[in-house]
């Protein structure tokens, strides 16, 4: 099976970078000439162009910064999807875009999937990250080989679609446990308190989570840089609010948690990395929220092992 791969960014290079590193035939499309060298040099080919790329393999996966650069690289290719041909969407994005993109790809005889992650950058570099796939049984079923290269564990969410609302979802529970965390650490500190010391209390605790082992940690380094920005947060939660909005859901903490980065994308620009986020209460506060032996990046330091697909629970059949 030829895949292809566009978008070698901060996750597009590391999920591309496992399906190499295990031998998949990959070839590589991206604007960013020095991204595409970098993997060629590892072992894929190079494409001259999305189209090329789609014409000449069976599966093609998108992982891109926006549902318009999505769309764009999907007009290129459509001429050139028949039967056979696979789009994989890996970007996280809106589920009506992807519907409406993955539509046209199944009216010409192609399958479409939405295929976002969630895990961050460090697992997806190890391919021990988590993939979400909303598409048919029978295209999961022949995707699956390749998701369980790219990641540990794979969840079929159902139609297409319904990985990208729970993507979104997903992020919109990370980043309000990101503000949290940051409103707990700032408190901590202007109590008195060690920051060494609470970062462990959270850690060992019912407050513990996810995010707080691996952003908490970034934050008191002092880097804030978990590969991830602000206008990347935005995108995310706008979304989880406008599916709510669209079902009548009438959320309280989603308003704010949205006014809190627009804010922060006011004061620190839209590529301002999205845990520098506590800077509003560290200048409120004039307090610093560092602490010493904290890591300047995140590593994954599980072995890279073959994913599986989880398997939902449901009741027994009477």
């Amino acid at each position: 099976m030829k895949i292809g791969f566009i978008g070698l960014g901060n996750v597009g290079g590391k999920l591309s970078g496992s399906l190499i590193r295990n031998g998949k035939d990959v070839t590589v499309f991206d604007l960013n000439p020095d991204l595409v060298a970098g993997k060629v040099a590892k072992g894929a080919s190079a494409a001259p162009s999305a189209a090329a790329l789609m014409q000449a393999c069976d599966v093609v996966i998108t992982c891109l910064p926006s549902p318009a650069a999505s769309a764009a690289v999907l007009d290129e290719m459509l001429p050139h999807v028949g039967p056979g041909k696979v789009w994989l969407e890996m970007s996280t994005t809106d589920a009506s875009e992807v519907k409406r993109l993955g539509g046209a790809v199944i009216a010409r005889g192609g399958a479409a999937v939405d295929c976002p992650v969630s895990g961050g950058c460090h697992r997806a570099d190890t391919g021990n990250i988590a993939i979400f796939a909303g598409c048919d049984r029978a295209t999961f079923e022949r995707i699956l080989p390749l998701l369980t290269v790219m990641g540990r564990q794979i969840l079929h969410t159902g139609d297409l679609g319904s990985a990208s609302v729970l993507k979104v979802m997903t992020n919109y529970l990370a980043t309000a446990n990101l503000l949290t965390l940051c409103e707990a650490l700032v408190t901590m500190k202007a109590a008195g308190l060690d920051l060494g010391t609470t970062y462990e209390a959270i850690r060992i605790s019912s407050g513990n989570s996810f995010v707080h082992e691996t952003e908490s940690q970034m934050i008191l380094n002092g880097c804030r840089d978990i590969q991830f920005t602000m206008d990347l947060v935005k995108k995310d939660i706008g979304l989880f609010q406008s599916i709510a909005e669209s079902h009548g859901v009438p959320l309280e903490i989603s308003p704010l948690m949205n006014a809190i980065f627009d804010d922060g994308i006011a004061r620190y620009g839209a590529r301002a990395n999205s845990d520098d986020i506590i800077r509003r209460l560290e200048e409120a506060t004039g307090l610093d929220i560092t602490a010493p032996g904290f890591p300047s990046e995140m590593v994954d330091d599980e072995p890279e092992g073959e994913g599986a697909e989880v398997i939902v629970r449901r009741a027994a059949a009477e």
